[in-house]
């Protein structure tokens, strides 16, 4: 039996990006194919070795298959596949998920090796043949010659996927079940009759399934044509990622959204389907989708119908206990609500009451008299401050079960108001970074901030800016008095009796020195980092280096600074540097100018020290799920250094406000 190989003409680098794939989706995309082929039932099949580890994946459907004619068109080409948008199957007519060829090439986000083997009906008999592709050559594909299918052979595709990347073993997970039936939950049940299966466990939306909604959004607008929107909400009843997939009309999931949804426990996944996303899917702008004008405002309005409709499931859910409580006469409000206000307030009522209820054990057996004591002081604390109690009692209260035991486990070792200060300080950090950007960066606040009076009394209260190890020693004093910080932290007999000699003034001054102690067998291992700040409207260039270099000498020239133990850096800082800084700089050294034994010089813009300090907060903020807005971080800076601010960010308030009324009179 002969072998031909095949050309795909597409660049390497692309093929990479496009295998790129969670496993789970992964293995969707190589359902949707088999479903594309009209395929009634797939399986997914896992082998193991002899030693328990998972050594290949199968993928078995009973589609029409591929004519061998087809198949080197239909392995080479990316774009341009007879699945056009609105295109059905040949033999049942059901829409077409895929439509570009890219699908195959997930095999390599699993394994190396992908090979299928393919029987399809000839018309009189059925034949066989097996491609073969590999990871390390993606551009090659090999075609074996047809033969005669086997007795009792049956058209369709396996796919086999070995030497995989790793143990997929989460492959086999309930939750993987339910992230596939999430992405196949509308096509699987628009069309009943299929069936799919995964390591021995059918998926089956009804079984996971707890309730299921739509609703009409705005049309999509572009370029004046209209696309209908339509919002699908499927609740299901055990735990998910809750999340909003962009899809076709017909139900195809294309894109997860990145969006977040406080909507207590319920547990969904939301489905914006329309003709325009489908169309974005043609033309290869589906990856920009979040950032496409048409498209936002559909995707805004889906995430705000959402938050009501869950609003609206819990309130729901809480008119029960309510009618309960308003038969025993303790429900805090009177009569029916008159306005849209009043009903919005009871709806929040209802759901915090019943909350704070589930979570009072003995809420429900104390006396009536008790009960509505309780209601009405809710009732209050919620009109005095809505806002700081929905957020308490909404993120605590309506934990989930598994965030509720993180919790215990945590609170045995740790208290919570540690944990709540821990918080505090990450998100006071985030906000801090977050307004130092922007009076930094703005044309009109950066004009208007003074170095020595304003932007370094901040910064020396801050000196975790420059790493958690340093700690503040000389802060706006002589050379002198760096010394003399220098002596104290090594402990050294060394008298201080004579000023330090600069070597082009009679006295220097430094903004801030930070030193780190490294104490092990001996007390003087120590790092000084010495920062010289200057004005944001001012760019470091020769005078600023100049200035910077004769700190550096004045000291290292010193005998009482040499030690082979100590480590000096001098940086000088503002928002950009001058071409004759630029060329001092060396290739590729985070902005060094100079090294010289245990002396090192360096020229720092804030952008590299504000995006330093992002990378280390990254982790902490992804899990706070905490975002410092402009807004909330300059109200930081105002409420916490007002007294270094006079005239700053005022100012800036009182420009925009002057523009605006400028703009409007215009």
């Amino acid at each position: 039996m002969s072998e031909h190989a095949y050309q795909i003409e597409v660049k390497s680098d692309f093929l990479e990006k496009i295998t790129r794939a969670s496993p789970t989706q992964a293995l969707a995309e190589f359902v949707w194919n088999a479903l594309d082929a009209d395929a009634t039932e797939v399986v997914v099949h896992v082998e193991f070795n002899p030693l328990g580890a998972m050594s290949a994946i199968e993928i078995a459907d009973n589609g029409t298959g591929m004519p061998f004619s087809e198949a080197p068109e239909l392995f080479t080409s990316l774009g341009g596949s007879w699945k056009r948008p609105g295109a059905v199957t040949k033999k049942q007519g059901r829409q077409l998920h895929g439509q570009d060829g890219r699908g195959r090439f997930k095999a390599f986000a699993l394994g190396r090796v992908a090979e299928w083997d393919v029987t399809y009906d000839a018309g009189k008999e059925l034949f066989s043949y097996k491609v073969t592709m590999f990871a390390n050559s993606m551009r090659e594909v090999r075609i074996a010659d047809e033969t005669p299918a086997p007795a009792g052979s049956r058209p369709g595709v396996v796919v086999r996927i070995s030497e995989l990347h790793k143990n997929y073993q989460a492959l086999t997970a309930e939750s993987d079940v339910q992230e596939l039936t999430e992405l196949l939950a509308l096509y699987l049940t628009d069309y009943k009759d299929i069936r799919v299966q995964i390591a021995g466990a059918p998926l089956d939306p009804g079984k996971f399934i707890a309730s299921r909604s739509s609703v009409s959004l705005a049309d999509i607008i572009d370029e004046s044509k209209n696309y209908e929107a339509r919002l699908e909400i499927i609740e299901w009843r055990s735990a998910t990622q809750r999340a909003l997939y962009l899809c076709t009309e017909k139900g195809f999931p294309l894109l997860e959204v990145e969006r977040r949804f406080h909507v207590g426990s319920f547990q969904f996944s939301a489905y914006l389907r329309s003709p325009y996303v489908t169309k974005m899917q043609s033309e290869g702008a589906l990856e920009l989708a979040e950032m496409n004008p048409a498209v936002v405002p559909a995707i805004d309005e889906a995430q705000q119908r959402i938050k009501s409709y869950f609003l609206e499931r819990a309130a729901k859910e809480a008119r029960s206990v309510v009618d309960t409580w308003k038969d025993e006469n303790i429900y805090p409000y009177e009569g029916e609500a008159r306005t849209n206000v009043e009903q919005v307030e009871r709806k929040v009522f209802d759901i915090v009451a019943v909350n704070v209820a589930h979570y009072l054990p003995d809420f429900a057996a104390q006396q009536p008299k008790n009960k509505a004591w309780h209601l009405r002081s809710l009732r209050l604390a919620i009109e005095k401050s809505p806002e700081e109690l929905q957020l308490i009692l909404g993120e605590v209260l309506n934990l989930p079960k598994r965030r509720q035991e993180e919790l215990a486990e945590l609170l045995r070792d740790v208290s919570l108001s540690s944990i709540i200060g821990a918080a505090k300080v990450v998100a006071d950090r985030l906000r801090l970074i977050e307004g130092l950007g922007t009076i930094l960066f703005d044309d009109g606040t950066k004009q208007r901030l003074k170095e020595r009076s304003q932007l370094h009394r901040i910064i020396a209260e801050n000196c975790w800016l420059f790493g958690e190890e340093f700690n503040l020693s000389v802060d706006d004093r002589s050379l002198t008095e760096v010394l003399r910080k220098h002596r104290k932290l090594l402990g050294d007999d060394v008298a201080i009796d004579e000023p330090v000699k600069h070597i082009s003034k009679d006295r220097g001054v430094i903004d801030l020195m930070l030193s780190r102690a490294m104490r092990r067998h001996r007390a003087n291992g120590l790092t000084h980092l010495i920062v010289e700040l200057k004005a944001p409207k001012v760019k470091v260039d020769k005078d600023a280096v100049t200035q910077i270099e004769e700190y550096a000498i004045s000291v290292m020239k010193d005998e009482r600074f040499k030690s082979i133990t100590t480590t000096w850096n001098f940086w000088v800082i503002s928002d950009d540097y001058g071409d004759y800084a630029a060329h001092r700089m060396k290739k590729d050294s985070g902005g060094q100018i100079h090294e010289d034994g245990n002396s090192s010089i360096y020229v720092k813009t804030w952008a590299q020290v504000i995006d330093e300090n992002r990378a280390r907060l990254q982790f902490f903020q992804e899990k706070l799920e905490y975002q410092a807005d402009k807004g909330a971080s300059l109200k930081h800076l105002q409420e916490h250094y007002a007294k270094y601010l006079e005239g700053v960010i005022e100012d800036e308030a009182t420009e925009n406000e002057a523009a605006a009324v400028t703009a409007k009179a215009k």
